[in-house]
């Protein structure tokens, strides 16, 4: 037995070996998927030349960006043990709303503006009738999903509109660079940072924790409940409303259709990434690695020559395998 591994000083009955770096590492779910992506991204550079370009790489973590900021908002919602199923049409909402309003005449800022303050209201809404009525988080959600959705069908009539004369400014979040790396990036980064650095720290995030855990627990203890849950459901709907303002400032054109099947990525990335959805577990950069292993497969798809409707049910198996590896740890650590 190796004596750095021994705990020295007791017994050979009372001997801890301590654990490996290798076996610590394994432990942390942020390591694991990191591993993983690494692991796909040599087999896609070896099946495709075309893989290690910089305009592919630049183009894979474009594409999740989106998806990233929306996992960040989902990561706190399911940490407390709720999802939001409705952040998908909020997306979509608030980029053809701020679109419309835009078109019209309106400054495109303010317009914005008026995008991000619908987003907030209907997290306002969703927040209080499943923090102070009561109501279940995915019968709540899945009925603004409905509304919020047929809002953004009503505005648009069902078609998309290309938004023309928007002011350079605005354009320049979804089509600009800074030292060579798209704005949308840098966008990205400082959400995962700001959300992540909080979730660790802030008395606030340890509130979110305790709800998640125990609830009743959490209520005893004196964190108010509702006011938490109103707040998680707030920053999902403005992350959601920000991801559809940045679509809209990327391609210029506003779809009722640009969030549709946003919730079941998001829910995907940040199960893959260590939330859990019985809740009290989950980390912003985990979900930020699950969105890229996701944003990998499929580029994967892709670069296979795979055509693109077979993404939503590699995505949906992606999902299943998350959820079942997710009750599968749980069901052995209970």
């Amino acid at each position: 037995m190796s004596s750095e591994n021994v705990i020295k000083g007791g017994s050979a009955d009372t001997m801890v070996k301590k654990p490996s770096l290798f076996a610590k590492l394994s432990k942390i779910r942020e390591v694991t998927i990191f591993a993983v992506i690494i692991l796909l991204a040599i087999i896609l550079s070896v099946i495709s030349p075309t893989f290690l370009t910089a305009d592919n790489l630049t183009t894979t973590v474009m594409g999740v960006v989106m998806m990233g900021i929306v996992a960040v908002g989902m990561t706190v919602a399911l940490v407390s043990g709720g999802f939001d199923l409705s952040v998908g049409s909020v997306m979509s909402m608030a980029g053809v709303l701020t679109g419309s309003l835009a078109l019209s005449g309106m400054n495109i800022w303010i317009a914005a503006l008026i995008g991000l303050l619908a987003s907030l209201a209907s997290g306002v809404l969703t927040g209080t009738f499943i923090g102070k009525v009561g109501i279940n988080p995915f019968i709540m959600t899945l009925g603004m999903q409905g509304v919020i959705q047929g809002i953004a069908y009503v505005l648009t009539q069902g078609a998309p509109i290309s938004v023309t004369g928007m002011s350079p400014s605005f354009l320049f979040l979804g089509q600009g660079k800074i030292a060579g790396i798209p704005t949308l990036i840098w966008i990205l980064l400082i959400v995962v940072i700001v959300s992540d650095y909080i979730m660790r720290r802030a008395v606030v995030a340890r509130k979110v924790y305790y709800l998640g855990s125990n609830e009743k627990a959490a209520y005893l203890s004196g964190v108010g409940v509702a006011r938490v849950k109103i707040w998680i459901y707030i920053l999902t709907a403005v992350l959601s409303g920000l991801a559809g303002l940045l679509t809209l400032s990327r391609f210029s054109v506003a779809a009722p259709t640009a969030g549709i099947g946003m919730e079941l990525q998001a829910i995907a990335a940040c199960v893959i990434g260590g939330a859990s959805l019985t809740g009290g577990e989950g980390t912003v950069l985990g979900a930020l690695l699950g969105s890229l292993l996701v944003g990998l497969v499929n580029d994967a798809l892709v670069l296979l020559n795979v055509s693109v409707y077979w993404q939503s049910l590699v995505t949906g198996f992606v999902l299943i395998a998350a959820v079942t590896l997710d009750v599968l740890t749980h069901r052995n650590k209970a």
